[in-house]
């Protein structure tokens, strides 16, 4: 079953975040991951959500934590951490019953 990693953030420090996305897309890819969107502006229709928002697929949650985990990733994961403030979450895809 597929999973899907949402980020919502908003960007502390611009110049030390630049070198994120390029440094991470690899990662993902290697890992089984799909960009499926990337929105800086986000618009917000309810609540306060933050303006970066980031989904990727992953075949499964395994999979997404393998990547989270992988030396690769956790090499460059400061370069978010770091220059962000927001929430990243996992969640499985929905399979209509019956």
């Amino acid at each position: 079953m597929a999973a899907y990693l949402v980020a919502n953030y908003n960007v502390t420090n611009p110049e030390a975040f630049e070198a994120y996305p390029p440094a991470a897309s690899p990662t993902v890819i290697a890992h089984g991951g799909e960009l499926l969107a990337a929105d800086a502006e986000s618009e917000a229709i309810e609540g306060q959500p933050r303006k970066v928002t980031v989904i990727l697929r992953f075949p499964s949650k395994e999979a997404a934590h393998a990547w989270h985990s992988s030396d690769e990733y956790v090499k460059i994961m400061h370069l978010r951490t770091d220059n962000t403030e927001g929430v990243v979450i996992l969640a499985d895809e929905f399979v209509m019953p019956g």
